[in-house]
């Protein structure tokens, strides 16, 4: 989803497991259990992922996950809303503990952060107008099309994409624009294709959970096809903490076989995203 450089490769192997010193093994996961409190970093405007709620609460499929860790580790949780190139950037030295905010886990990032696991994958999908002639992906080849800047998505539609994460499928450019335009967020590609086929742009790449919630927020549009690729999306540490990672790494493992992130992503989404399996809409 949100990314900081062009070209990159999402990391496989010792990315998603530890990418870390030993030097201060346990540091982390030792300040969580003394002070009873695990410190979480997400988006506090990012629905369905993480929100501010109408009690003012945190709220989200995000925050539940984050909830549900805390729990498994038997500590309070407390949500905090620091920028995205900030979380990103590693070196927190305990402002927070853990990021759960959908953070694809790329080479770069892993130089400064370590992955416990993957928790759910986001399928890319396109959208049209739902009164544009498009019926199937191969029909906008050639057509003025949208993406998010710096994402996954645009990258997708620059032909310069690569996702090498254990378990993704495969995947092939099925979509050549003609014209690609880019924006801040899927929120503002919406409000473009929102307008009619053509006025602005003919269709959009974007994260699936994004576009359906938008529908549902009365957007006229509709889905093409299948995904297009699926985007893997991991639980995020500061690196250095072998004993915290490996934790954070058996309760994601733990979550996924007895169906916690499966019946989270189900509340959420409609759909279970926890597996590549989820996601087709025909």
């Amino acid at each position: 989803m949100k990314l900081n450089r062009r070209i990159f490769t999402i990391a496989t192997g010792a990315a998603l497991a530890l990418s870390a010193s030993m030097s201060f093994a346990g540091e982390a996961l030792d300040r969580v259990m003394a002070a009873g409190t695990l410190k979480v970093a997400t988006d506090a405007n990012w629905a369905p992922q993480s929100f501010l709620n109408d009690d003012n609460k945190m709220d989200g499929f995000d925050v539940d996950v984050a909830k549900e860790v805390a729990k498994r580790l038997g500590v309070e949780v407390e949500f905090v809303t620091p920028s995205w190139d900030i979380i990103t950037a590693g070196n927190w030295n305990g402002r927070w503990d853990l990021s759960v905010g959908s953070m694809t886990p790329t080479k770069t990032r892993a130089e400064v952060l370590s992955f416990p696991g993957v928790y759910y994958y986001t399928p890319a999908s396109v959208a049209v107008h739902k009164d544009s002639p498009f019926k199937v992906i191969a029909d906008l080849n050639g057509k003025k099309i949208g993406a998010s800047t710096a994402t996954t998505f645009e990258l997708y539609m620059q032909h310069d994409l690569t996702i090498d994460a254990e378990g993704v499928p495969s995947f092939e450019y099925q979509l050549t624009a003609g014209e690609l335009k880019s924006y801040k967020d899927s929120t503002a590609a919406m409000d473009d294709l929102r307008l009619g086929d053509g006025v602005r742009i003919n269709g959009m790449v974007g994260s699936l959970p994004a576009i359906m919630a938008g529908i549902e927020s009365n957007y006229p549009l509709r889905v093409l096809g299948d995904p297009v690729f699926y985007e893997p999306l991991a639980l995020a540490i500061d690196r250095g903490d072998v004993e915290f990672n490996d934790k954070l790494a058996g309760f994601l493992a733990d979550m996924k076989a007895d169906g916690t992130l499966s019946a989270l992503s189900v509340k959420w989404y409609g759909i279970d995203y926890s597996s590549t399996e989820g996601g087709a809409t025909n």
